[in-house]
């Protein structure tokens, strides 16, 4: 898979693949939640998700299955344009943003402290 090009805020990130993982820990049931998205001519496909439990909105999705600690399935969703994140500061160390899938390598941290929502789009 050839690079990518996502937009993080105002700044340009080049992605050594057109796959990046975002994880985070869910601000009301504390435990794991993580997606891998393409970036693609468009927008961003989710092409998986992995939770650790349930409940306060986030049941795994459907077909999911157990791996380990993570339910992991495949949404059936279709691209979009942008992602919005919440910096609400409450996401326990905010969100991981890696490149490739999950669990992904050379990671930042996005909203960690409460601020203005980060918006992630494709570049151009």
């Amino acid at each position: 898979m050839s690079a990518a090009c996502l937009m993080v805020g105002a700044k340009a990130v080049t992605l050594a693949s057109a796959l990046f993982t975002l994880s985070w820990t869910h601000s009301v049931e504390k435990t794991g939640w993580s997606e891998t998205y393409a970036v693609t001519a468009r927008g961003l496909q989710l092409t998986q998700a992995r939770v650790m439990g349930s409940g306060a909105g986030m049941d795994p999705g459907p077909g999911a299955v157990l791996k380990g600690d993570w339910w992991v399935w495949k949404p059936t969703l279709g691209p979009v344009p942008d992602l919005v994140l919440a910096a609400s500061g409450a996401t326990v160390g905010g969100w991981h943003l890696c490149q490739g899938a999950w669990p992904g390598s050379d990671c930042r941290t996005l909203g960690r402290t409460a601020g203005a929502p980060i918006v992630l789009r494709p570049c151009g």
